[in-house]
């Protein structure tokens, strides 16, 4: 029996020391971490978030998701990895418009979306089903606007249009493309 009272006397200090050992590792990194994230000029960082961001009169002008913002503290601007963006139209229904990354101004009137943009028409059976792409997309929440003078191609059921720049207008549901638009129109695939 004594010899079980001294394992003890000897485990428990041992598992004691271990433990404080290991918190004060977890510690040293979470502050490590903190400090490289502040040391690279981010005043903040969110990771897997959803933010609704209101107009003048206090109804939504966009809504972001994405896995990772980042707020640089020289300039306020906001650095985004795979932002969605929602915009919403008239009725409310939502654009949606993705990317690889994200970027956005200090005051929030401008975002600039880059690599592999997606945009998709609001679900609605009142509204023709739109798609289009580019490499980048400027947006104007305020406005309900975007435009891009990159190569954009654009599809509706049947119809497929590829042009130079485009325009958005998020509450009318309408795009333009501005130059060197060419068409393919297939009337089965409209059906």
């Amino acid at each position: 029996m004594s010899l079980t009272v001294s394992k003890r006397h000897f485990i428990i200090p041992v598992l004691v020391l271990a433990t404080l050992w290991l918190g004060w590792q977890a510690w040293d990194n979470r502050q490590q971490a903190t400090t490289s994230e502040t040391e690279a000029g981010n005043d903040y960082v969110l990771h897997d978030f959803q933010i609704v961001a209101l107009d003048a009169e206090g109804k939504e002008s966009v809504t972001l998701r994405a896995p990772l913002l980042t707020r640089n503290s020289s300039d306020q601007t906001l650095d985004i990895t795979r932002p969605l963006f929602l915009l919403p139209d008239s009725a409310g229904k939502h654009w949606q418009l993705a990317s690889a990354t994200g970027w956005v101004s200090a005051d929030g009137e401008q975002m600039i979306l880059r690599g592999g943009v997606k945009g998709d028409s609001p679900q609605d059976a009142a509204i023709t089903p739109t798609t289009f792409r580019s490499d980048t997309l400027t947006v104007y929440p305020q406005r309900s606007l975007a435009e891009t003078a990159d190569a954009v191609e654009m599809t509706q059921p049947g119809l497929t249009q590829r042009g130079i720049g485009m325009r958005m207008d998020a509450t009318t549901n309408t795009l333009s493309l501005l130059s060197q638009v060419k068409t393919r129109y297939e009337p089965s695939a409209a059906r």
